[in-house]
């Protein structure tokens, strides 16, 4: 019976390990926003809504993070489908495109125009 328990929790050990599990999954969804300043505004927007379009999401979706029970998180491998995975991941970057958006007021032309350098 211990030998038994031994080479369970070695097996659960490596299952966290490899990012095969849900938690280090999710987590990846997690994007920074900084990567999307560099995009003119309306390109932007029209990205994030084409992306929420394409996975059936809110224009202010953001990620989600399952409960599993408590400490077995980095042990429990990622049984979500791909669609499903890929669904959260777009919510991944529709989050970092509205931050993206939020901080350079797009959309918001009067505020907008403050922003812009004077050449």
């Amino acid at each position: 019976m211990r030998w038994n328990m031994m080479v369970l929790a070695s097996c659960l050990a490596t299952a966290g390990c490899v990012g095969n599990s849900m938690s280090a999954r999710q987590d990846a969804n997690i994007q920074s926003s900084l990567q999307y300043d560099s995009v003119p505004c309306d390109q932007l927007l029209a990205q994030r809504n084409g992306l929420a379009q394409q996975h059936n999401l809110p224009t202010t979706a953001k990620p989600t993070f399952s409960n599993p029970a408590m400490g077995f998180g980095p042990f429990m491998p990622d049984i979500r489908t791909k669609a499903q995975r890929d669904s959260d991941k777009a919510s991944g970057e529709i989050d970092a495109m509205n931050r993206s958006i939020d901080r350079r007021d797009c959309g918001k032309p009067g505020k907008q125009k403050k922003l812009a350098l004077s050449g």
